[in-house]
């Protein structure tokens, strides 16, 4: 008997997966490749919005904490250029710091804990599935605000 499945390619995302732990990057790359993902891997913020403006993603993972600039100054930045990006925020200390959608902007948080594998795989299958419509880098979205700013009556 088959599995269940509504397309598997549909459910397939293009990730930035950001973390200042080389040992978290590599841990979340492999479950997410192992799920069909491609995976793009950055170990700073800086390092993300290059990866951001330079390839077309579907979903942001970013941590909390990171050295210069933590996950939620990350969200901002990308959500003042594509404000329909999700993004995944993973912090050890949730409760401890109030993060939730809400407070964040992410459009999931988890508890880095023993059962965040199985939260971050039903997150990205979640989020994958309710992909926005308009995706692409801050360029285009760029050029699509000034294209429409040139067009007004038609």
């Amino acid at each position: 008997m088959p599995l269940r499945s509504s397309s598997p390619t549909s459910l397939h995302g293009r990730i930035l997966l950001v973390d200042g732990s080389a040992a978290g990057r590599a841990a979340r790359k492999t479950v997410l490749e192992e799920q069909g993902h491609k995976v793009w891997v950055a170990a700073t913020v800086a390092d993300a919005l290059d990866q951001f403006v330079a390839h077309k993603f579907d979903l942001v993972v970013t941590d909390h904490s990171m050295p210069r600039m933590d996950g939620l100054g990350l969200i901002k930045k990308i959500h003042a250029e594509t404000p329909e990006m999700m993004v995944i925020l993973l912090s050890g200390f949730v409760d401890a710091l109030g993060l939730n959608e809400h407070t964040t902007g992410a459009s999931a948080v988890i508890q880095k804990s023993s059962t965040e594998v199985p939260h971050l795989v039903r997150a990205v299958a979640r989020l994958l599935k309710r992909k926005p419509a308009k995706k692409g880098v801050a360029k285009e979205l760029g050029k699509t605000k000034a294209k429409r700013a040139g067009t007004t009556g038609v």
